[in-house]
């Protein structure tokens, strides 16, 4: 199996945008419309996100993204293997790249919100085998039956 890239996105080129769009339609296919809270493109390209990609050769792997929202504190987004690498270590690599990257700036803590029911399940055991723990709503998102917070201090 050929090595693992990651690098930062413009999230011009048509498979980021491709895994992006089945990224956002995976979110939509288990979560009530209006408890969706997954960025689409435009989204994604405010100044305070990051987003990267992971490559196996020419191939996209995966996706994920960070919110920089405040000087402190940064939010995970967009986190994404696409369905030819699962299982195969894309999401930790990028998890570890982005906690990394999270240290390098100052961050002193890392959240995320996510879904909840079994689709998210593989997402959440990654993100606690990392030493996320639950915890309360940040930023802007309310809590609701549909969606769970994580946190990580840094």
């Amino acid at each position: 199996m050929a090595s693992l890239s990651i690098r930062v996105d413009d999230l011009s080129g048509e498979p980021t945008r491709r895994l992006l769009a089945l990224h956002l339609a995976g979110m939509q296919a288990n979560t009530p419309p209006e408890h969706v809270r997954a960025l689409n493109l435009s989204g994604l390209q405010k100044p305070q996100i990051t987003v990267w990609t992971a490559w196996r050769e020419a191939r996209i792997a995966g996706i994920g993204a960070l919110n920089q929202f405040a000087p402190d504190h940064g939010e995970l987004k967009s986190f994404r293997t696409h369905p030819d690498h699962l299982r195969q270590g894309v999401a930790a690599a990028l998890l570890d790249h982005i906690i990394g990257e999270a240290r390098a700036r100052g961050l002193a803590r890392l959240s995320l919100e996510t879904g909840r029911g079994e689709a998210f399940e593989p997402a959440l055991a990654l993100y606690r085998s990392r030493g996320f723990t639950d915890g309360e709503a940040f930023s802007d998102y309310d809590a609701s039956d549909f969606n769970q917070f994580l946190h990580l201090k840094l």
